[in-house]
Order: structure tokens, then C-alpha cells, then sequence
């Protein structure tokens, strides 16, 4: 099984985000350096369907997991039946159901699958609001988009003293790069050092280095670093040691006495103290986007939000980003046909479009699917934060400064 650059393990067929996958994600940015937020699902728009797609919670927080999870796949392994899933489709989605037996807690998984090919396989950080299973001609997508953001790369550092008959007292540096909220399931790479308390001033410059580079290398923002109850001189040694563009992205919190780093397989490094810290936030370059947006609506507000002018950006290619809150009001379906931009509320308005192959699809499964082939990107905000008409917003791309004004 090779490792391909998106931080998905691939075989000939499949692509899995799972626990405990550290290689690093794709690197296809934009300007400001913004990972392009769909490219992770291009292994499904790259081949025709149908897809079944399956959202289930394989939460492992309850007594007799594996019973729960069997009996909640056998329902929707009878509904991909009755939807007219093939065979060799049910089969590989059989052997993939609740094969995260080693992650803790509660989570989920996306399975998606053609033709008797397990495609994609993806530990959700959340599990589903409600478990679904689906066969269709596109793969119902959104839940899984969603859940992914804010998508925010970042280092978590837990900074103790301790002491041991071998090393007397010591200063114990672990640190994990991530994407929150994915790290959840899928804990980043670890550095982990230990030195002499009477060596900390002399050896914290280099550390304060392998925290940079480390931040570095996964284009991480924050950085959250926990500390000891009182005391503050070990973190202030390092911070202090650090270049002053990571200094400015720490945020330092502190445990109780004896707090140890966090060591639970497949759980990220100090995973309360980051959750309290980014849940909320968007990422660098999706604020900046966020602005742009929220300027554009200002001038030009039946542009920007609202499912019909998603839907009319898309058609024409001018959909930068697309937004939504966590439950848009989308209708139940939207029309597709065989090109990306051949998307609409209506079959009658995808025929002035020329499109010959039409076919009413599940609202968020079109979106996604036109989002993603026309090359926009997802921000997901809140609706309390960022009201938006049917929790949809559309930032637009624009070639010339009087396009928006000639549309």
C-alpha cells in the first residue's frame, strides 16, 4: 500500500483517511497558501457512478461497540438493497463497515463506493447526525465536506517537568502537527523530547527550532501550547526562543500539576485545550475570503447569497468559494447534467444550457459536485456569526472589475 501526498493511504482502489495517517496532504494552494478544501474528494468525480455513499456512527464509546455498529450498518445495507445497489457494491462496503476498531471515542465514517470498489473510506471526527445510505448517480458528499472544517493546520505542543530515578528532573517537549477538526481521527506526526531541567535555557533555542520547521513543513497557523499550572518559567524560556512570526501564533494554556501529554492511541496531542482554542475560528486564508465576501454583499447582496445565486455562479463559472452554515436550507433536489458548470434549480433552465443528459440529484450532493469540478473552494460558517438567505453564500471570481456590474 503506497502513501500518496494528500495524507490518504492508497491501493490500487481505495483512498482511506483514518487515524494515525501522518505523511503530509496535498499541496495544491492558492495564492495565500489555502489548501483547495475539495480536492480530497477528487477520487469520486473522477469516474462515473452510481455511488453508494454511507454516513454511520462507529462511535466506540458504549458497551458492545461492534454489536451496535453491525446492527446499524444492517439497516442501511438493506436500504443500499432496496435502492438497487449491485452486489459486488454491498460486499465492499461489508468488509469496510467499523474497521476503525483501534480509534476511542465517538466518531463516524464516509464510505463511498462504485462498481464494486471501495473508493474512498473516512473517519469522521463527529459521528453523524443521522446514519444515511445512499445509491445514486453522484456521491452524497456533504455531510463528509462539512465535518471537515474549519480545516485548520496547527502545532499543539505539551510542555512538563517530571523526574525519574535515571534522569533526575526533566523537561518533557511533545509536539503534533494537525488539521482540526480531521485530527481528531487523524493524529498528525509527533516530535518528542525529553532534556535536563538544568540544560532547559541551553536547549530550548534548538527546540523552539524544531517547532518552526515543524510548523513549517504543514503550514500550520496557531500554535497551542499547554503548560503546568504555575509554572510559567519553562514555557517563557521557550516561547522566548522562538522567531517572532511563531511567537505571535502562540496561545499558551495551562493544565493541572501532573498533567502527562497526551498518549492515547489515535487521539490528538492536548485535544481539549485545541478544541477550546479553534472551535469557532476559520482559518487564515478562509477569514480573508470571509472579508471579501462580506464586502461583496454589502454592494451587490442578491449575488452573494442565497441558493439561486450559488447555483447561477456555478453555471457560469464564477464561483470563487462556496458557503454554507452546517444545515443549509437546501431544496431536495437541484438538476445536473454531464458538464461541471451544467447545474440548475430546474430542468427547463438546464436545457437553455444546452445540456442534453439531465438528471434531478440530492441538493448538496449537486452542489458539492459542481463546487468541486468548477474548482471553488468550501467555507463553512456559522449561521449565528454569518446569517446567510437558505444558509448559502456564493464569493464570486471575476476577470475584469466591471464584470460584476455588467452581470
Amino acid at each position: 500500500m503506497a502513501h500518496s501526498p494528500s495524507g490518504y493511504t492508497q491501493d490500487a482502489h481505495v483512498t482511506r483517511f483514518r487515524a494515525r495517517t501522518p505523511e503530509g496532504r496535498r499541496t495544491a494552494t492558492t495564492a495565500q497558501g489555502a489548501t483547495v478544501k475539495l480536492s480530497f474528494l477528487d477520487p469520486l468525480f473522477s469516474r462515473p457512478g452510481p455511488w453508494a455513499s454511507v454516513h454511520l456512527d462507529t462511535s466506540r464509546d458504549i458497551d458492545e461497540p461492534d454489536k451496535a455498529i453491525d446492527l446499524r450498518w444492517r439497516h442501511l445495507r438493506d436500504t443500499l438493497r432496496d435502492q438497487g445497489t449491485d452486489a459486488a457494491t454491498v460486499s465492499v462496503l461489508d468488509a469496510a463497515v467499523g474497521t476503525g476498531r483501534d480509534l476511542p471515542g465517538r466518531h463516524g465514517q464516509a464510505l463511498f463506493a462504485a462498481h464494486g470498489q471501495l473508493v474512498l473510506a473516512a473517519d469522521l471526527p463527529d459521528p453523524p447526525v443521522r446514519d444515511t445510505a445512499r445509491f445514486d448517480d453522484l456521491p452524497d458528499t456533504l455531510p463528509l465536506a462539512v465535518q471537515r472544517a474549519p480545516d485548520i493546520p496547527y502545532v499543539a505542543v505539551a510542555l512538563t517537568r517530571g523526574v525519574s530515578a535515571e534522569q533526575g528532573e526533566y523537561v518533557s517537549v511533545v509536539a503534533e502537527s494537525g488539521r482540526w477538526p480531521v485530527s481528531r481521527v487523524a493524529p498528525g506526526p509527533r516530535l518528542d523530547r525529553l532534556v535536563p531541567v538544568e540544560d532547559w535555557p541551553r536547549t530550548a533555542p534548538r527546540i523552539a527550532q524544531e517547532l518552526d520547521e515543524l510548523a513549517g513543513r504543514h503550514q500550520a497557523g496557531p500554535v497551542v501550547l499547554r503548560r503546568d499550572e504555575g509554572d510559567p518559567w519553562l514555557s517563557g524560556v521557550l516561547v522566548n526562543r522562538m522567531p517572532i512570526h511563531l511567537q505571535n501564533r502562540v496561545t499558551v494554556v495551562e493544565s493541572g500539576p501532573g498533567t502527562a501529554a497526551d498518549t492515547a492511541p489515535g487521539r490528538p496531542l492536548v485535544e481539549t485545550e485545541v478544541a477550546r482554542t479553534l472551535d469557532g475560528r476559520l482559518s487564515g486564508p478562509d477569514r480573508l475570503q470571509l472579508d471579501t465576501f462580506l464586502a461583496q454583499r454589502a454592494r451587490h447582496s442578491q449575488k452573494s447569497e442565497g441558493i439561486t445565486a450559488a447555483v447561477t455562479a456555478l453555471q457560469r463559472g464564477r464561483a470563487r468559494a462556496l458557503l454554507l452554515t452546517r444545515s443549509p436550507r437546501l431544496p431536495e433536489r437541484l438538476w445536473v447534467g454531464a458538464e461541471p458548470y451544467q447545474v440548475a434549480m430546474s430542468a427547463e433552465e438546464l436545457k437553455d444550457f444546452g445540456a442534453t443528459s439531465l438528471r434531478a440529484q440530492p441538493a448538496g450532493a449537486a452542489l458539492l459536485h459542481a463546487t468541486a469540478r468548477t474548482g471553488a473552494e468550501l467555507i463553512v460558517v456559522d449561521q449565528d456569526r454569518v446569517p446567510l438567505t437558505d444558509g448559502v453564500g456564493v464569493l464570486l471570481r471575476y476577470r475584469e472589475p466591471g464584470d460584476m456590474a455588467a452581470d
